[in-house]
């Protein structure tokens, strides 16, 4: 079986952040575990993947997330206190968040950019296709944007992002996707991607958001990706070389996504 007809099972979920936009509040805490509505953030993500079947999922890691592994861990004391006192809803509740998939975590050790981080995911992954969800972006639970990736992907065969329109003069906070209509319904190709372009240089005002469908070629470019934009490896880079070239896993596609998100980055 070749990668290109591999299902996609698994998901990679970088939280190595410092959090520093949300200080003082993620001094002590995750930015992740911050809550959003009755949940903390990373939640929704977990829930995300594993609604579409991915439920191999890798949490890359770094320094004070200790939180983040207790959160979807077993509570003993605290499930026996609840059932105990007949809160069989905060039970069910507390026994779900630790049932939601098979979550491992790694650490990032040197906090190089997303790149680096998902290169982290190397050993884990394998030779198959995977996901990458950021959960500075939170997509609402009825649409289908990562199953529409997944589909894409798979009947391609090469890598896959998320594409949102967005006002031009806001194109320069997001990566920037220069793409190619191919005649084909639900996706375009992408042709550059550039990391935050100023807002008269930009090739479209479609911004990539944090949904990821990866070939595992992009290791191998990854291994070989110099320090970009601020210093960091960046997952843009490696995918304006997949994007570039032809052959297995080269290529590199774009889901327009018009449905409900939410920016827990600046919000």
């Amino acid at each position: 079986m070749t990668s290109n007809s591999c299902a996609v099972r698994k998901a990679v979920i970088p939280v190595a952040g410092l959090g520093t936009r949300f200080l003082p509040a993620t001094k002590a805490m995750p930015k992740e575990m911050l809550p959003v509505v009755d949940k903390p953030a990373i939640q929704y993500v977990v829930e995300e993947a594993v609604g579409v079947g991915l439920n191999d999922i890798l949490m890359i890691t770094g320094r004070n997330k200790r939180a983040l592994e207790d959160h979807f861990d077993r509570v003993p004391a605290l499930e026996a206190t609840l059932e105990a006192k007949g809160d069989i809803t905060k039970l069910d509740a507390v026994q779900a968040t630790s049932g939601l998939g098979d979550i491992h975590y790694v650490r990032q050790g040197d906090p190089k950019g997303l790149g680096h981080a998902v290169l982290r995911a190397k050993q884990h992954v394998g030779y198959e296709p995977f996901a990458v969800l950021l959960g500075d972006d939170l997509i609402d639970a009825r649409d289908t944007l990562l199953s529409d990736m997944i589909e894409v992907q798979q009947k391609t065969g090469g890598s896959v992002v998320a594409l949102i329109e967005v006002e031009p003069s806001q194109i320069s906070s997001y990566g920037c996707a220069d793409i190619e209509d191919i005649g084909e319904d639900g996706y375009v190709r992408i042709k550059q991607l550039v990391e935050k372009p100023a807002a008269d240089e930009a090739p479209s005002n479609l911004a990539v958001i944090g949904r990821y469908v990866l070939h595992p070629a992009v290791f191998d470019v990854l291994e070989h990706t110099e320090p970009g934009r601020g210093g960091e490896i960046q997952l843009t880079d490696a995918l304006q070389v997949l994007a570039a070239e032809e052959g297995e896993g080269r290529g590199v596609y774009g889901v327009v996504f018009r449905g409900r998100r939410y920016d827990t980055g600046t919000s």
